[in-house]
């Protein structure tokens, strides 16, 4: 998890909700957001997991592009192709700098031919939105609307079944990465997308910030109904770390580019002119074998890796890099990390040693997610 932000924290409009079911509070990126609940992050990680686990995701921001120039404005700024996207489509995809690192991860909505919807991550709102303003801020009105939005994930296998019963949309056949904008969800103004950072299936639904309580309410009642409980941080980083999905600030930064973060597959060269992509291209022509890598790793032996602990060369005892996120993975019952090491020592079944506090314990470089769901 990130470091606290050193400035007074700010409050997201379910705060009190989280002081009356009794969470701890901690300060995040500069928000005062839940930990964990009275049960703890193994109850809440595993609601989430067998049910649906609800979270407060009202420290995200949302800044929206409109006009006839949005869709190039939206192109420019990301390495996908966003200007080809359909209306109602969702797509994750990174920002970039002009040397090619990472600005930030995000997802972009289609809402209209003119109307883009970008969510950031929270410590980066102000930063995102100088980057765009410096870089289309002529071309389309931009908007950061963060304020008067709130959003809530609403996710595990058990999602689409309580949710069903608060709302008329078509939730059903919803894709995942697609959204449905203008819609009704236990009385509320909402849109609901078939997005989430867990690895379960599962909805993020978007509101008008003076209806975050009520549908925070209304959303806890259904997801108690199927066994479901309200989530904090914690539960949200163990269980995105077992779908090895990357955590800004940890496994992204301004330093690391998408080619070596392992999102080869949001970087579309044949998309357009996106800031950073000369950078990208001249580090993809030098030679993907040459530059360090973000590996995912078991560990084979006793110890837990955490954030910072150095990875080693086993052999050689050389430090390769150091862990970028880490822990127990309760799902899968082994302790997980990630780090970037040079490329050489980045593929599937590669030995490292990873340095638990003085005492160096095994660990094996393994592909794809530790976790994944079962498919219906």
């Amino acid at each position: 998890m990130a470091s606290p932000s050193p400035t007074a924290a700010r409050k997201t409009p379910l705060y009190s909700e989280h002081q009356h079911l009794g969470a701890k509070l901690i300060d995040f990126g500069g928000w005062m957001m839940p930990v964990s609940y009275p049960g703890g992050i193994l109850e809440e990680h595993r609601a989430t997991r067998t049910a649906v686990g609800v979270f407060d995701v009202c420290h995200m921001g949302e800044i929206h592009f409109r006009g006839p120039r949005a869709a190039e404005a939206v192109s420019r700024l990301v390495t996908s192709d966003a200007a080809g996207m359909p209306e109602g489509r969702a797509l994750y995809t990174v920002a970039c700098h002009e040397t090619g690192g990472i600005v930030d991860d995000l997802i972009v909505y289609r809402i209209a031919t003119d109307h883009f919807l970008i969510v950031v991550n929270a410590a980066n709102i102000e930063k995102d939105y100088r980057h765009f303003l410096a870089h289309v801020g002529t071309w389309c009105q931009i908007d950061d609307e963060s304020d008067t939005t709130a959003l809530i994930a609403f996710q595990g296998p058990k999602a689409e079944a309580a949710l069903t019963g608060l709302t008329k949309a078509a939730i059903a056949t919803l894709r995942p990465f697609h959204f449905l904008p203008g819609q009704d969800v236990a009385g509320h103004p909402a849109w609901i997308a078939r997005t989430g950072y867990t690895g379960e299936d599962g909805f993020e639904i978007g509101s008008p910030v003076e209806h975050a309580v009520a549908l925070w309410q209304a959303l806890l009642e259904a997801a108690s109904a199927v066994g479901g409980k309200p989530a904090g941080l914690g539960a949200r980083d163990t269980l995105r770390l077992e779908a090895r999905l990357s955590l800004y600030g940890n496994d992204l930064s301004d330093s690391t580019t998408p080619l070596e973060a392992g999102l080869d597959w949001v970087v579309k060269f044949e998309a357009g002119n996106f800031v950073g992509k000369a950078a990208l291209q001249r580090q993809r022509e030098g030679g993907m074998t040459t530059m360090r890598k973000l590996a995912g790793f078991e560990m084979r032996e006793r110890g837990i890796p955490r954030h910072g602990y150095p990875i080693t060369d086993p052999r050689s005892g050389a430090v390769l890099g150091q862990v970028t996120s880490g822990g127990v993975g309760p799902s899968i019952g082994k302790n997980i990390g990630m780090g970037y090491v040079p490329a050489a020592h980045a593929s599937a079944g590669t030995q490292l040693g990873i340095d638990c506090r003085g005492k160096l314990a095994m660990a094996e470089v393994v592909k794809g997610p530790f976790y994944r769901r079962k498919r219906a």
